[in-house]
């Protein structure tokens, strides 16, 4: 079926909206739409929806962010990350995580105190191969839940990458990520026409917020993108604790 004008203009301007506030804070934007997706499309469109919208618009935002890319934390995540979304995609309609999402909204919440509001760069020791478990983990609840962009961003700043670089990395990640999600909803028979759609009208506003966002993230200090940073993962912290709560209870 295919989704009404009205619902399509409003996910455009959504991902425009959502994606510009994600450049200049190093993400979250996926995970912030979820209680409004959740009632313009329904929950078990959502995931998709923001994972085929957020994969259409990472490569504009590589191209903006190639030369700021760590290519070494890149080779770290990426194997396990993809690895982690077949699997996820294989229990999508199975597995509870509710609970997953306490722990992990409890996380992002307390990086305010842990960063002292930006002041702090670095908040815990970080090894390279840190990354290949945490890909291994953020991809299987990212392709579950439609949107797990914040948690990455602690474990990057203490690996000593911000702003650009934090920006760069992450949709490069992302985006090979993004091919295992897409082809295991494929395989499992999660993609319709309709949620291609949708998808696909996300995915065009994020393009428009990407370009936007990469102008302001321009005018910005490292000190203030932190602290935009740091809002944004305790917004989402909130947003999933929330949610995951009115699951479990």
């Amino acid at each position: 079926m295919e989704p009404s004008l009205y619902i399509l203009s409003a996910l455009f301007f959504l991902g425009a909206s959502a994606f510009t506030l994600s450049t200049i804070s190093g993400g979250g934007g996926a995970l912030l739409q979820i209680p409004i997706l959740n009632f313009l499309i329904g929950v078990s469109k959502t995931a998709p929806v923001i994972n085929i919208g957020t994969f259409i618009s990472r490569p504009t935002r590589i191209l903006l962010f190639w030369k700021d890319i760590s290519w070494k934390v890149f080779w770290y995540y990426v194997p396990s990350a993809m690895l982690g979304a077949l699997v996820a995609g294989w229990f999508f309609a199975e597995i509870k995580i509710a609970w997953v999402q306490i722990i992990v909204a409890v996380f992002l919440i307390s990086t305010i105190f842990q960063y002292r509001f930006g002041k702090k760069e670095r908040s815990f020791p970080m090894r390279l191969w840190y990354f290949i478990p945490l890909g291994f983990f953020i991809a299987i609840i990212g392709t579950l839940t439609g949107g797990m962009g914040p948690i990455l961003n602690p474990f990057l700043l203490n690996a000593g990458i911000d702003k650009e670089a934090l920006l760069g990395t992450k949709a490069a990640q992302s985006f090979f990520l993004g091919i295992a999600q897409i082809g295991s909803y494929t395989f499992f028979g999660l993609l319709t026409a309709e949620i291609w759609w949708l998808g696909g009208a996300m995915g065009l506003g994020a393009i428009v917020g990407n370009l936007i966002g990469k102008v302001l993230l321009k005018r910005m200090s490292k000190i203030t993108f932190r602290r935009w940073l740091i809002t944004i993962m305790v917004l989402s912290g909130l947003v999933l604790f929330i949610k995951a709560s009115l699951e479990i209870f």
